[in-house]
């Protein structure tokens, strides 16, 4: 395999989808892409982060898969200069001592994160149900019943189209990742009910087994600050402490 190799037996037809996988570790890069080549995806791998950033923005893949700890430009930063021009969606490997990078890469707008060492059987699973919650699952995603986008939610400034992946508030864009829009839709579809923590990760996370309480208040952060950012004032996100969350229509 060589370094910034760019994409490794990639079908033009068909269902195929293309990982690009960053990590400074070659083992890791040679065991995950040719796990992942198994499972029908073709692979892009980068050990530097400024390389893989000027590729995937100049030939977006389906999915990344970002280490966090790098020399040059670590994940984070990679990831805050994809977030800049795309929503691609991204997935963490962190270490286990590296709890803080977790929940900062939530911060700047991770999709999913796996702590090392991991198993390649979930890393899949996850890349997997990643790519469905965006509509990009294969023909054996679309057979086993992957959700169709739901309809247009309109409340008060606020408009959601799931099918467009589109957010706007007062007529103003707001660009939310998957995760993000999947737990904002889930408090809009019923304004003014509560929605625990473990409600708003099964309506982002519908596939996965666990998902860390601070995950979800990492979300709600960001989803505000985005909103603040085209609305100084908002504050249609109510926290109810030892509940969980609502949305406030008008």
């Amino acid at each position: 395999m060589q370094e910034e190799q760019a994409t490794v037996e990639e079908r033009a037809a068909g269902d195929r989808r293309t990982i690009a996988l960053v990590d400074d570790d070659r083992n890791i890069l040679t065991t995950v892409s040719i796990a992942l080549q198994a499972e029908g995806f073709a692979t892009r791998v980068y050990s530097d982060g400024e390389a893989a950033l000027k590729a995937i923005c100049e030939n977006p893949p389906d999915l990344a898969v970002f280490d966090i700890k790098m020399p040059r430009m670590d994940g984070i930063e990679l990831l805050r200069r994809v977030r800049e021009r795309s929503a691609l969606p991204v997935i963490f490997l962190t270490s286990k001592d590296d709890e803080g990078d977790e929940e900062f890469g939530f911060e700047v707008g991770a999709d999913d994160y796996i702590t090392k060492p991991f198993s390649l059987r979930l890393l899949i699973a996850r890349i997997r149900a990643l790519l469905r919650r965006v509509g990009l699952g294969t023909s054996e995603d679309t057979a086993a019943g992957s959700p169709e986008p739901g309809p247009v939610i309109e409340r008060g400034r606020l408009r959601m189209d799931p099918a467009r992946h589109q957010v706007m508030w007062e007529e103003r864009p707001v660009s939310l990742t998957v995760t993000e829009f999947l737990i904002l839709e889930a408090l809009a579809q019923r304004p003014g009910v509560i929605k625990s923590r473990n409600q708003l990760m099964d309506a982002a996370y519908p596939d996965d087994v666990f998902v860390d309480d601070r995950t979800v208040d990492s979300h709600i952060k960001r989803i505000r600050r985005k909103f603040r950012s085209v609305d100084r004032n908002f504050g249609a996100i109510e926290t109810l402490y030892g509940a969980g969350y609502s949305f406030a229509d008008g």
